[in-house]
């Protein structure tokens, strides 16, 4: 009756075994490290090299590292504390980067775990810290979306203004009013032959004609402005990626809130007006023309001046091409920018799409300088990059360009990024700043263990007084439940935050519960006069509806948390019903395989200690009779029943 068939002690052992080692990494906790990454994918990757070069810079500043290991794309070095940590992360920033606006590798602050390389090796990692545990910078911006349906207003009033010019269609007036585009037209014949056109540049616009007093309004359609949003919001993000690497964070948290909100946690940053400064920059796209004459050879080599009107720029490899200071394009007129793979060759390649204006000046160029190399140049902060530089191998129309020729599948990613994300989509506000010093997080780390620790303290006497035995069970299956909640948090590298301590808290309280309907439940059998290992199986059967119901409806509000929460009420909400899961499988099936461990092979058991157990029929016992506290058959039968 109350026996585990032996599948179901393999996997209680394996499920404990599992937990052990995915929680275990949490134990050594996490050094300060310094991280160091290529800064162009597919070139400089971190090797054996970099290590004893990094070693050599290192030793030569009197520091010295705990541990260093190359993981994957990454070079990591370990320190004693976070003062070594940010010396290191200088040096080595200086060493490795002499050309500071042209890095060659990303040097980045990180935390790295003390676990030993077994554990490592078996992907066991401990959870993220959240930045009110780390310490760092948090801003909330708001994104501008109406400046962003202004910018596709604009570029469909450009070109409309390009086709009626091809066509030769004359207007009185175009413009952007508001949120739509008007024309005017005085001829009738002109308003008749520019409504095609309109139709054909404006995509799926809604259009208001009016050939009384010959106006074509145009607004957009709710599907383009959700289009529009989503792609500001989006870009923005990209963009914000991409700029963070220079502030030298590891792991940032970059995430969208809401519509039209953008949240930014940089963690271990405490320079606060720095990381505004980077937040906040423009960038911008530009197709010039590459200057290969004599001259502009003989001025790269460093034997004459450089041509007029020429500019030295250097490439992401750190080589240096002489370029035309007139910007043929800019990127404006860039409407997209997306990775693949040329359809000849096969190589790695970026497909770049223009706008119709773009399109028109693209081809002219192009038309004219068959044979020269283009450049595409970012500028950031008046900082120019030559992106890429390819040869044109012939005209190039209707507003699809390729770029392609010894890239790497992650550099074309990286290039069409670049692109895509120069500038921001939309202008953001900064509308709330918080900062937190490394040493509140290490306090609130104290206060919120602690917590957790005279909670779960306080749970395991109040069973153990209450319960007796039974409340020792418990109090087994408590801890396994919280070992088994941190575990899955590793498993999953979740985040852990203040409100996720607090769930986790919470969480305690409710597994517990479980395992108080449980006893009581037995309980209840035994006053009824059940036989022990009756009561047993009857009080885990008939709990396990209730358990259910109950666990089932607060995992349904944990859900909505997690669905339609953010930020701090998210991070609740994953501890919440991860640890709503785990109770289920420790306060029910891992308590009832201890309990039949030890009470199972006892055919003829007599008492449980489960406490105090009232039976009606103590009422009507002898004076001189006392009942046993641990009784759990009583003698006697129960009332109304014959002997």
């Amino acid at each position: 009756m109350n026996r585990y068939p032996l599948w179901k002690y393999l996997v209680m052992a394996a499920v404990l075994v599992v937990g052990i080692v995915y929680a275990l990494p949490n134990l050594y906790g996490e050094a300060p490290a310094v991280q160091i990454s290529s800064a162009h994918p597919g070139h400089d990757q971190p090797d054996q090299a970099l290590l004893q070069r990094g070693d050599a810079v290192l030793a030569k500043a009197g520091i010295h590292p705990v541990r260093a290991v190359i993981d994957g794309a990454t070079l990591n070095y370990s320190f004693d504390s976070t003062e070594v940590q940010l010396h290191a992360r200088e040096v080595l920033a200086r060493a490795l980067n002499p050309q500071r606006d042209l890095p060659s590798y990303i040097v980045a602050v990180n935390l790295l775990s003390r676990s030993p390389a077994w554990l490592t090796a078996l992907h066991a990692h401990p959870m993220y810290l959240g930045l009110d545990l780390r310490g760092g910078v948090h801003f909330l911006l708001q994104v501008d979306m109406q400046a962003a349906l202004h910018k596709k207003l604009d570029s469909i009033a450009g070109e409309l203004r390009a086709s009626m010019r091809d066509k030769d269609v004359r207007y009185s007036e175009l413009k952007r009013v508001g949120d739509a585009v008007q024309m005017q037209f005085h001829d009738p014949e002109m308003f008749r032959a520019a409504l095609p056109l309109v139709r054909d540049n404006a995509g799926d616009a809604l259009i208001d004609s009016q050939a009384a007093d010959g106006t074509i309004t145009l607004r957009l359609s709710p599907r383009t402005i959700e289009q529009t949003e989503d792609y500001a919001i989006k870009q923005n993000i990209t963009t914000l990626h991409n700029r963070i690497n220079e502030l030298g964070v590891a792991e940032p948290v970059i995430q969208q809130q809401g519509k039209d909100r953008v949240v930014v946690e940089l963690p271990g940053i405490q320079d606060t007006a720095r990381a505004k400064d980077i937040l906040g920059r423009t960038a911008s796209l530009e197709v010039r023309l590459v200057d290969d004459s004599p001259a502009a050879l003989s001025a790269l080599a460093g034997s004459g001046p450089a041509p007029e009107g020429d500019q030295k720029l250097y490439d992401r490899s750190g080589h240096a091409l002489m370029v035309r200071r007139d910007v043929l394009l800019t990127g404006q007129e860039l409407t997209d920018a997306q990775p693949g793979f040329d359809s000849q060759t096969n190589e790695p390649a970026v497909f770049l799409t223009l706008d119709s204006r773009g399109s028109r000046i693209f081809a002219d160029v192009t038309r004219v300088n068959v044979g020269k190399r283009i450049a595409m140049v970012l500028v950031d902060r008046h900082q120019a990059q030559v992106v890429t530089a390819p040869v044109v191998r012939s005209e190039i129309d209707g507003g699809r360009v390729q770029i392609s020729g010894s890239m790497t599948v992650p550099e074309a990613n990286d290039i069409a990024l670049l692109l895509r994300a120069g500038a921001l989509a939309a202008p953001m506000q900064i509308i709330e700043e918080r900062t937190i010093g490394p040493s509140l997080g290490r306090q609130n780390i104290a206060q919120g263990f602690h917590s957790v620790t005279w909670g779960f303290a306080a749970i395991v006497a109040f069973m153990c007084v209450y319960y007796l035995l039974f409340g020792a069970v418990s109090s087994i299956a408590l801890a396994v439940n919280l070992l088994l909640l941190i575990a899955l948090l590793s498993m999953l590298q979740a985040t852990l935050t203040l409100p996720g301590i607090a769930a986790m808290a919470l969480a305690l309280g409710m597994a517990i519960d479980s395992n108080v309907l449980i006893n009581e439940r037995i309980r209840e059998e035994l006053r009824n006069g059940a036989g022990a290992q009756a009561a047993i199986a009857t009080g885990y059967a008939r709990a396990w509806a209730t358990i259910l119901d109950s666990n089932v409806t607060t995992l349904i509000a944990g859900l909505a948390l997690l669905v339609f929460g953010s930020g701090a009420v998210r991070g609740f909400a994953v501890v919440h019903v991860l640890g709503i899961l785990t109770s289920m499988f420790s306060a029910v099936f891992f308590s009832r395989g201890l309990v039949n461990l030890w009470y199972g092979k006892r055919r003829r058991l007599q008492s449980v200690s489960i406490g105090q157990v009232w039976k009606p029929a103590a009422a009507q016992a002898a004076p001189g009779d006392k009942p046993d506290a641990k009784t759990a058959a009583p003698a006697a039968a129960r009332p109304g029943r014959k002997g």
